[in-house]
């Protein structure tokens, strides 16, 4: 059985769109040599959405080779701050779907995404960075004074640990007791699916359960990227 999950609603965009994509757009960081899996990574890119598209996982792979020599903190921080610079848009007018979970890639490739689209990049690139899955939550939530649903990152330094939140809405990384406008509903990570009827909430199960996340995962061991009905590069 299928766990079902609403989309957010919201239509304006969070943040400005980005132009012209160079690496100060995301941070004077010196320009690093990619591996060879990288570079395989940033030419497809590039064939499927454009030049500005590969230059902005080129500065990602950049980004979070600066990044591994941080503290878990630290990685929190920047991770949370390089994926919202990217644009806010709803799902059925970026992929024509009533909801759709994008790769990492898909997200940097289109330039633009939803709540759910910008958790999921957060979480895959602080697993990469080395932060245990046990650690980190995506969070679907009721954001209670735009009432809409939402998905949020939270990030626990130990299991009793009152977790931080890393949001698009919200750039502040803070704890979750000064998240009042978010209804927790249930979370999951790579492995567990909760419902949040208590600090730590309740395990319901294998995170399996939830059909969108296991599409997304096929497409993220398959590098399947889908191209959006709208360009947000032009």
């Amino acid at each position: 059985m299928t766990f079902p999950l609403k989309r957010t609603q919201r239509t304006s965009r969070a943040f400005k769109t980005l132009g012209i994509l160079s690496v100060c757009l995301f941070g004077a960081s010196t320009s690093l040599a990619l591996n060879s899996t990288e570079q395989r990574l940033v030419e497809k890119v590039t064939r499927v959405y454009g030049e500005r598209a590969g230059l902005r996982v080129t500065t990602w792979r950049n980004e979070m080779t600066v990044y591994r020599g941080l503290s878990e903190r630290e990685q929190l921080t920047h991770v949370n701050q390089f994926f919202n610079q990217l644009n806010f848009v709803n799902d059925d007018k970026l992929w024509g779907k009533n909801d759709y979970w994008a790769t990492p890639l898909e997200f940097l490739g289109s330039n633009a995404g939803d709540c759910e689209d910008f958790t999921i990049a957060k979480y895959f690139s602080l697993l990469e960075l080395g932060v245990s899955d046990k650690k980190l939550r995506l969070i679907y939530v009721k954001a209670l004074k735009l009432n809409q649903f939402h998905m949020v990152l939270a990030y626990y330094s130990h299991p009793s640990a009152e977790p931080l939140i890393l949001d698009n809405i919200n750039p502040e990384i803070t704890t979750a007791s000064k998240r009042r406008d978010l209804l927790p509903i249930y979370s999951f990570n790579g492995s567990n699916l909760w419902l949040m009827k208590s600090k730590n909430g309740q395990l319901a199960g294998k995170s399996s359960r939830l059909s969108l996340w296991n599409d997304l995962r096929a497409r993220e061991k398959s590098l399947q990227l889908r191209k959006p009905k709208i360009n947000y590069d032009e």
